[in-house]
Order: structure tokens, then sequence, then C-alpha cells
């Protein structure tokens, strides 16, 4: 099986630094290849961002989707907190499509009761808002969040344990949290030791991802198709109502 791993914006050096740190996470035998937008923005901490990280997820998944089938992606995990783009991609792909906050979210309320998401930049909160939302969360979830950039973990996040140590501690004592979701693909080398630190389970949602789209492909499960992630009828011209074209 091959899962690709869609990084939403153009930096190349966090789309192997996610890809790698996932590899622990796949079944044996499965390939994992990351993709890294040709087009589009640098890091996505904005509303203008989103939009422009969505159109190159869009982008990429229809590239890969018309490839040959000897290459083409078994399933797709979208490696941005807030799963950029994930609703159309799931409409375009053949296969399974699985975002990062929604692997991440999912597998901490399974392995937590009350668990603290922390994300980065302040700015991207309502993005992680969001997802909590959709899968009726909130009764369960705090976001917290450190003052950093998404460009600062391109490369690893090592060097921002403190800020990520002290905030988990805060999120056990505060919020009555008994689990840590990481908020930004770019910080699997955080995980254990901050787990370490902080004695409760951290999440990281590309790991988490890789997982759930490798036992989804496993279970012979795809994405439904009988109403709202139905295949567009066209790629670029949508229909209206009527039929005419739009």
């Amino acid at each position: 099986m091959r899962i690709a791993i869609i990084n939403p914006n153009t930096t190349a050096a966090m789309t192997a630094t996610v890809v790698e740190a996932a590899r622990p996470a796949a079944r044996v035998g499965t390939e994992l290849v990351g993709v890294t937008p040709a087009h589009g923005v640098p890091s996505i901490e904005t509303h203008v961002d989103e939009v422009h990280g969505a159109a190159s997820v869009l982008a990429e998944v229809q590239r890969l989707e018309a490839s040959d089938a000897d290459v083409r992606p078994d399933a797709y995990v979208i490696a941005c907190f807030g799963d950029t783009g994930v609703p159309a991609a799931r409409e375009a792909a053949r296969g399974p499509v699985v975002g990062m906050t929604e692997a991440a979210l999912s597998t901490a309320a399974i392995v937590a009761h009350r668990f603290t998401v922390i994300t980065m930049p302040p700015r991207t909160r309502e993005m992680t808002d969001r997802v909590v939302r959709s899968l009726g969360l909130e009764h369960r979830v705090v976001v917290r969040t450190v003052d950093e950039p998404v460009s600062a973990v391109e490369s690893g996040s090592m060097h921002l344990f403190s800020l990520f140590v002290d905030e988990g501690r805060r999120a056990l004592a505060d919020d009555a949290a008994e689990a840590i979701v990481l908020g930004c693909a770019g910080l699997a080398d955080l995980v254990g030791p901050l787990g370490d630190a902080l004695g409760a389970p951290v999440i990281e949602g590309v790991s988490a991802a890789v997982a759930l789209a490798d036992g989804l492909l496993a279970q012979g499960l795809g994405t439904s198709r009988v109403s709202t992630w139905a295949s567009p009828v066209s790629p670029t011209s949508p229909t209206s109502p009527e039929g005419g074209a739009r």
C-alpha cells in the first residue's frame, strides 16, 4: 500500500521531517510518499494562507489521481493542523483521506477522557477549534497555544521543548488534561521527551493519521460517496442545481 503525505505548504524541509517521523506508525510494507506543492505558501498561519493551502492540496490530489495506477496513492494524509483542504481532497481522491487533526483528536479521545491541544501560533487557534467542534469534542478539549511561527519547526522542534513542557504542565494542572495533542506538523521529535517530562500520553497528528489511514486500507474502507463527499461532477466546472455550468 502507498500513502501520500501531503504538506499543504511549500516548505520541502517540513515535508521531509514529517514523513520521516511518521514512518514508525506505518505497517510493514506500506510506502510513505511525501508531497510538497509546487505552488502555494511557505506556511499556513492565516485564513488567507489556509485558502491557498487548500487549493494546493486539491491540485496535488488531482495530479496524483491522474497518475498511473501503479504509482497512484491508495490513501492520503493531510499534514497540517486544522486539516487544510481535507473536504475537497475527500471528494477528489479514490481512496481515504485522513486529516492529521481529526486523527490526533480521535486518538486522544480513546486514550484520555480530557485532553489539551497545544498549537502554534496563537492566531491559528480557531482552525483547531473548528475541527474540535466538528467532532463534538468541545466538552473534552482545551486548546492552548505557544507564540512561535510554523516556520520555527520546519526542520525539528526540540528547541521549543521548554515552551511545550511549561504549557503541558499548565494543561495538566489547570485543564484537568490527561493527554496532550501536539497541534502542528513538525513537532514529532517532542513526543517522547514531552511524554517523559509530563508523565502523560502525547499524540502527534501525522503519525496518528498514517496509522488510521493504514487501518482503513486494511479494512477495505474508503470515503462514503452517498452524499457529503460524493465525487464532483467535474474537477473544474461544478454544475448548478439546474444542471448548467456556473
